[in-house]
């Protein structure tokens, strides 16, 4: 498919995001993931690690990252680019909803735990 209608971020079972993808595996993609999320305020993605790059880019909303022992701030018009395999967290640190949007360089994306589980989400929401 050549033309894709974007959803909408819809309700994940991780409290405070909402997720939505924008174009993968079930498109006919072999190598990248577009997704688009919605984070509250106070909220955060739990710690995790893809298989892949990925390259997060901040439409609203103020953001850390967290890396390793390393913190960085981020907000709109800023993109965070994490490394293949490393272990991240996501935090909206702003008192506004955060947008973003992820390019990940793999499709499907398997996501996994500090502890190596994989963690199952319904991309497509």
């Amino acid at each position: 498919m050549y033309v894709i209608e974007q959803q909408q971020p819809g309700p994940m079972p991780i409290p405070g995001l909402q997720h939505a993808t924008w174009a993968g595996s079930d498109d006919g993609l072999e190598q990248l993931s577009l997704w688009r999320q919605t984070i509250a305020p106070g909220a955060a993605t739990p710690p995790h690690r893809h298989d892949c790059e990925e390259l997060v880019m901040c439409s609203s909303g103020a953001g850390e990252l967290h890396i390793g022992a390393e913190v960085h701030r981020f907000g709109a018009g800023q993109t965070v680019a994490v490394p293949r395999n490393v272990l991240h967290q996501i935090f909206n640190v702003g008192q506004e909803e955060m947008n973003i949007v992820a390019v990940l360089a793999a499709t499907p994306v398997e996501v996994y735990l500090p502890d190596g589980s994989r963690l199952d989400l319904p991309w497509r929401s």
